[in-house]
């Protein structure tokens, strides 16, 4: 898995969507992907940083990508439905989905933690990836398989003091993972598994850990084996997984 060298065009013919695309670990997977044959929707907040990455993607003569500014902590039920409804016109089906888009809140006791920072947390990284999955089931059910990658954390698998809403929002996610796992499963061809990508040289690390040297940690594009491997037909049969993408040695 860790291990796992992808063919130079694994993801040929493949569509596959990225939220958070515009910074970090989202950015440097949606690149990967189109580096592999797939044609990416890049989805985040920021249609400035998105274009950086479009524009990146373009030059290096990948695949075109398509780009959708989105503001996931407070997207629609309509809104999913009309996405799915422009992924089928466009491109027929999806056959990937890599939900990245988070964001951090407040490193604080709960006792003293923000009602309203409290629920933009819990609706940008846990509602809207239920949201998400549940208004693209139809264009993802048109692929010959497709695979979810949800984003998880340490701190959602063991709760951690001071990491309030961020560590409760990932603990969902492991469970949604799960959920979403076992009731696809047997009637569908998709398959739905977590990555934790552990300590990784991105904003939101050095917002968490201002104190932190980031040339000790990884890069984002050093991580990228267990997005290629679960996103493909090599995992075939893994599903309802929660793994890590830096091992613990």
């Amino acid at each position: 898995m860790h291990d796992f060298q992808a063919p130079p065009d694994l993801f040929a013919n493949r569509t596959i969507l990225v939220t958070g695309a515009s910074d970090g670990i989202g950015r440097a997977a949606a690149i990967s992907y189109a580096s592999l044959g797939a044609q990416v929707i890049l989805l985040g907040r920021s249609q400035e940083k998105l274009a950086a990455v479009y524009d990146h993607i373009e030059q290096a003569g990948y695949p075109q990508p398509a780009m959708l500014p989105m503001d996931l902590a407070y997207a629609t039920p309509e809104q999913y439905q009309q996405l799915a409804t422009m992924l089928t016109n466009e491109f027929g089906h999806l056959d990937g989905l890599l939900l990245n888009a988070a964001v951090l809140g407040d490193i604080t006791p709960l006792e003293q933690y923000e009602i309203g920072t409290w629920d933009h947390v819990m609706a940008t990284n846990l509602r809207s990836n239920f949201m998400m999955i549940q208004g693209l089931l139809p264009v993802l059910r048109l692929a010959q398989q497709a695979n979810i990658i949800m984003t998880t954390s340490s701190v959602g698998r063991q709760g951690r003091a001071y990491w309030g809403a961020y560590a409760v929002s990932k603990a969902g996610i492991e469970s949604l993972c799960q959920i979403w796992a076992a009731e696809l499963g047997n009637t569908s061809r998709i398959r739905v598994n977590c990555i934790n990508p552990g300590a990784t040289r991105t904003l939101m690390r050095l917002h968490a850990y201002p104190a932190e040297n980031p040339e000790n940690l990884r890069r984002p594009e050093e991580i990228l084996s267990l997005y290629h491997y679960l996103m493909c037909e090599a995992s075939a049969g893994v599903n309802g997984t929660s793994m890590d993408a830096q091992p613990v040695s």
